[in-house]
């Protein structure tokens, strides 16, 4: 295969969503509409136990949350469909703006009775600033919720965003009958099924047809009829190029739980989604028809597998093609690395694959050489661009509980440290260990793994900091200065940066006043520019 054959048959995408608006559960019937499962439950349902769901830690599978960005490839009609799924929680945001970094369009799940919420907003806004082609999927219309039209303009004022309607209901709730494809001028009828797929598709080309009468009844189709028309009258025609610049979401309706409007979804999606794209390096703009492989670390994951202890950096391949057992430039270690078994993913499923192409994501088994945002090339010495980076808002104390595991809790929180899930800092004398994250959530993460998977009993006590600055100064006698006068408020990061914890914006403002030759970083992105 080509090259460019490889590129036209790809697709990679991100599912993102407010928290509960069904992303998972929309991950899984993709999955099972693409063969690449035969049967779909719920996150919590322990009955199907060799179903691939994408949720696979434990404390994903008791919460029902995503936690960590899961990555999964199928194929279907021709196409090598890659899916990121990524957590919905606020306090895992960091993990989903990273992962938007790593692919070249989105679907964003809704919930018809909830619309826009507020962590919503957030993921479009990062959709926005990336030109990001955003397809919209309004979900559980088996139950009532907000009447369509209005979700419309709902959606168009609070993300700032025109929509196209390429499918539509047939009634909500107890009504809902099923969607009738505007896009293909089809008529989708499902059976309510939880677990296997079970269609009636008929082609309606001419919605005036009196079979649509037959099949739905007098009143639903007229219902229909009228939509339809001011469907036509307000919306612009759907144009592909204003959705891949981002300009315009298409938007589908559906309950995924019941496998109504997900065939629809997928079909088109298929259809009229971006092949993958090109990414900006700080030398120049890197394209995937690039005949050199380049790709960067997005993600990284420890006890993938908790029965053998492995370490995986996902990496998204931006051009040329990926090799295994093939020698490729760690450009930030200025050292050469090859990959015997790198693997693709379904889920918790892992398999070695021999290459990848542009757009694909790979596992690199990990002995410690990455970090997030690290780039391989075939030996041109550039960095990708557009990794985030966070100050954390929350922090605590993380406290060992058992002296004899204290090798086990230090391998434990700096593995999951790589992963980005929160930031460490070491404080002397005692070598405290002070974790800053995003969100509360993070911690009962953080501790519940660092307990299960490394045996390292151990547990976490709040502390009164602000902020953390990362600091630089070209004065080295003001700096030794600073130090001395903070030295109970100084820390170092896992790179050994040195971080200054300050307790109130007050404190942090006195500092930033009596030393104004030191420089106060309020994110670790200063660290990309030396």
């Amino acid at each position: 295969m080509t090259n460019q054959e490889a590129l036209e048959k790809r697709r990679t995408f991100g599912i993102i969503s407010h928290p509960d608006a069904g992303k998972t559960t929309l991950t899984e019937k993709l999955l099972l509409f693409g063969g690449a499962i035969q049967t779909a439950g719920a996150v919590k349902n322990n009955k199907i136990k060799k179903t691939a769901t994408s949720d696979f830690m434990e404390i994903e599978k008791q919460r029902g949350i995503s936690v960590a960005t899961s990555v999964m490839a199928f194929e279907y009609e021709n196409k090598q469909i890659n899916i990121l799924d990524t957590p919905g929680h606020k306090d895992f945001a960091e993990d989903t703006f990273r992962t938007l970094t790593a692919v070249d369009s989105v679907i964003l799940v809704i919930d018809c009775a909830n619309g826009v919420e507020e962590q919503t907003k957030k993921l479009m806004e990062v959709c926005r600033m990336r030109k990001t082609p955003v397809i919209i999927f309004v979900n559980k219309m088996d139950r009532d919720g907000k009447d369509p039209f209005e979700l419309l303009d709902e959606l168009e004022q609070t993300l700032n965003l025109k929509v196209r309607p390429l499918t539509w209901p047939i009634g909500m709730g107890d009504r809902f009958q099923g969607v009738y494809n505007i896009y293909q001028k089809s008529l989708n009828l499902f059976s309510a099924n939880k677990t296997k797929i079970a269609s009636d598709l008929v082609s309606i080309l001419d919605i005036q047809d009196e079979v649509l009468t037959e099949i739905i009844g007098l009143k639903p189709a007229e219902e229909l009829r009228d939509e339809l028309e001011t469907i036509e009258g307000v919306y612009d025609a759907f144009n592909r190029e204003t959705y891949l610049s981002g300009d315009v979401a298409p938007v589908f309706f559906g309950s995924a739980v019941n496998n109504f409007g997900v065939q629809e979804l997928l079909d088109t999606f298929c259809e009229i989604s971006p092949s993958p794209r090109g990414r900006e390096s700080d030398k120049r703009m890197v394209e995937p028809t690039d005949a050199n492989f380049s790709g960067f670390v997005f993600k990284i994951h420890a006890n993938l597998d908790p029965k053998h202890r492995d370490r995986i950096a996902f990496l998204r391949v931006v051009s040329g093609k990926f090799e295994r057992n093939t020698f490729y430039h760690h450009v930030r270690l200025h050292k050469k690395l090859k990959f015997a078994n790198p693997t693709s993913f379904m889920a918790q499923d892992k398999s070695v694959i021999d290459e990848a192409y542009p757009g694909d994501v790979v596992g690199l088994y990990d002995t410690g050489n990455f970090k997030i945002g690290d780039t391989m090339t075939e030996g041109e010495i550039m960095m990708y661009k557009g990794i985030p980076s966070f100050s954390p808002e929350i922090f605590q104390e993380l406290e060992n509980l058992d002296p004899l595991k204290s090798k086990q809790l230090e391998k434990g929180i700096r593995q999951l440290i790589d992963e980005g899930v929160a930031q460490l800092f070491v404080q002397q004398p005692g070598n405290r260990k002070i974790v800053g994250t995003v969100g509360q959530l993070q911690f009962e993460v953080i501790n519940y793994r660092l307990i299960h998977e490394y045996g390292a009993n151990c547990r976490f006590v709040p502390r009164n900091y602000f902020k953390a600055c990362w600091i630089t100064s070209n004065d080295k006698i003001q700096l030794e200065s600073f130090r001395r006068a903070k030295a109970n408020y100084l820390a170092v990061d896992k790179d050994d940066n040195l971080v200054f914890l300050a307790e109130t914006i007050f404190l942090l403002s006195m500092a930033e006043q009596d030393y104004p030759e030191i420089t106060f970083h309020k994110s670790s992105e200063f660290m990309l520019e030396l």
